[in-house]
């Protein structure tokens, strides 16, 4: 689906005001005075109590005002700051690469007494009888003690599960101020997508906050095939002025409903991101489960590192998330992301040197040579796309499942052949698969792409890495056919079309395994949230049974 151009700025003050946010494919900065808007971020994206948090603030109001709220189950106001002068700073061009440089408006310390969560700052400007408002976020992580052994302490009767939110995808999909890892104003051109993305920048619209009833990637009900394809997530951002990236990541989109359901149910929750694992991955070390959830695409291998340690260790890993597919840097103390993808063996400066191992393009590249399969089971690669577009848009959209005496499906009811989560449309809008084959009627794993020993694939569902062309008049497809080619290429060295074919098939799985001391639940589907939010039983309780499991 091709970008708009942004209309002329010739329009008049009073539409401007209205239209701003719908003019680009990304949001961002209107640099124009007579805009109201309030923009700001944090220098980090997780503190513990005690830290300080440094906020930065640019608005074009004449006031502002702050509310910070833990966003649980229960939102629950903590601070407010009220009638701040409004300063507006001027953003650089390239503020989505280099950041974008404001000073600290506001400092504050996260008191003790602060419980660990995601906490939501909700930022009101004023100007005369109008307002805006936008939004940020940080999370607070319990503090851990250290004993006089050396041993980390904390309270594990109060929280034995460590909810790891996916902000290396946060920040590959942010599109604000330009550029992300889709697309983007740089290049030669000014149209290209960045490989080089900076985090101290504003979350984009929808990353923090969705109003009810917004549209995700996988839509309640397939579409007509007689009906030129939609993508309705999609035509409700541009209406709106949400992001077009909101349903892609973030966490109202994802990790929100995990955690609220969690809440809800009795699970109580400590909270991390993956750039903390990066920094410091003895994080994980006091938790028996931790868990990963919607749309986790991008890792640093120190991310990587870090929960394999700990699951040889004995760690238990719970992961219902979709997409395991691309090795990124940190650089400048983690004020940059970099990954290259597509381009990674021609563009990365590491390719060909002593460092290529950390190249950024896929897991699965011949170059990179670390199956995303070896930590979590299963390979994005081998799966993507499903009940998106014409993506196995009229698929079954849950999972068909194989082995139900295994014991993550007691007390759920499913059957050998039952399709779960068909109903809250679990399976997609992102998979991860293997290659399998079927004995008995049984799947297995083939031995190829790295799949740990002992793996059990006990549900599966199909999945493409190519969109369907029906020759409707008038449709414009999104994904087209070009990552099956890019498959074909990169993986397997040859775009003839059997090969393409090849490439473009894939699958959706959920799979068990031991590795170490510790063990692997994977449920490969960003959509898996939605079985939890639509009060799905049997998604529910499959849920219940690898976290009770994993956190006893």
């Amino acid at each position: 689906m091709a970008d708009t151009q942004p209309p002329s700025r010739s329009t008049p003050r009073t539409e401007r005001r209205a239209r701003h946010i719908l003019d680009n494919y990304y949001i961002g900065p209107a640099r124009d005075a007579d805009v109201l808007e309030i923009w700001a971020y944090t220098d980090r994206f997780s503190y513990e109590p005690g830290q300080t948090v440094d906020l930065h603030v640019s608005t074009t109001a004449d006031t502002w005002h702050m509310e910070i709220g833990r966003d649980g189950s229960t939102y629950e106001p903590v601070m407010t700051l009220d009638a701040q002068r409004g300063i507006h700073h001027d953003t650089p061009p390239d503020c989505s690469v280099q950041g974008c440089g404001w000073p600290v408006s506001h400092t504050f310390t996260v008191p003790e007494d602060w419980q660990p969560g995601m906490y939501l700052i909700t930022l009101t400007a004023f100007s005369g009888s109008e307002t805006i408002e936008e939004h940020h976020m940080f999370f607070v992580r319990r503090q851990i003690s250290t004993d006089k052994a050396g041993t980390d302490n904390i309270d594990l009767d109060r929280a034995r599960i460590l909810l790891v939110c996916a902000t290396g995808t946060w920040v590959a999909y942010n599109d604000w101020g330009g550029s992300n890892a889709y697309q983007g104003i740089t290049g030669e051109n000014g149209d290209e997508f960045s490989p080089v993305l900076s985090t101290q920048r504003p979350w984009t619209r929808g990353f923090c906050k969705l109003p009810p009833g917004a549209p995700r990637t996988v839509p309640d009900t397939p579409g007509n095939p007689e009906d030129m394809v939609r993508y309705p997530y999609m035509e409700w951002a541009y209406a709106y002025g949400y992001s077009k990236k909101y349903a892609s990541a973030g966490w109202a989109t994802y990790e929100r409903h995990f955690a609220h359901w969690a809440e809800q149910n009795g699970y109580a929750l400590d909270y991390a991101t993956l750039h903390d694992i990066h920094d410091d991955p003895d994080l994980l070390s006091p938790y028996p489960c931790a868990v990963f959830v919607g749309h986790d695409e991008y890792w640093t291998a120190q991310m990587r590192d870090a929960v394999d340690t700990w699951v040889d260790a004995g760690g238990r890993a719970a992961r219902f998330a979709g997409n395991f597919l691309w090795q990124v840097r940190l650089e400048k103390m983690g004020a940059t992301q970099v990954c290259y993808k597509y381009v990674a063996a021609d563009r990365d400066p590491v390719m060909g040197t002593s460092d290529q191992h950390a190249l950024t393009g896929a897991w699965e590249m011949p170059e990179v040579d670390r199956p995303g399969a070896q930590t979590f089971g299963v390979n994005a690669l081998e799966g993507m796309y499903a009940g998106f577009g014409n993506c196995v848009g009229r698929g079954a959209g849950g999972f068909t499942i194989y082995r139900p005496e295994h014991w993550a499906f007691e007390g759920s009811n499913v059957a050998y052949g039952d399709v779960l989560g068909v109903q809250s449309r679990i399976f997609g809008y992102e998979v991860d698969g293997l290659d399998y084959e079927i004995k008995g009627g049984l799947p297995s794993p083939t031995g190829h792409g790295g799949a740990p020993d002992g793996l059990q694939i006990l549900g599966m569902g199909i999945g493409t890495n190519a969109e369907a062309n029906h020759g409707i008049w008038g449709e414009t497809l999104y994904i087209k056919d070009d990552d099956g080619l890019w498959k074909a290429q990169a993986l397997l060295g040859d775009v003839s079309p059997d090969v393409v074919a090849r490439a473009c098939r894939g699958s959706g799985m959920i799979v068990h395994f031991t590795r170490g001391r510790g063990e692997v639940f994977t449920a490969a589907t960003c959509e898996w949230v939605m079985g939890l939010t639509r009060g799905d039983k049997q998604v529910e309780r499959i849920t219940r049974n690898v976290l009770d499991k994993f956190s006893s």
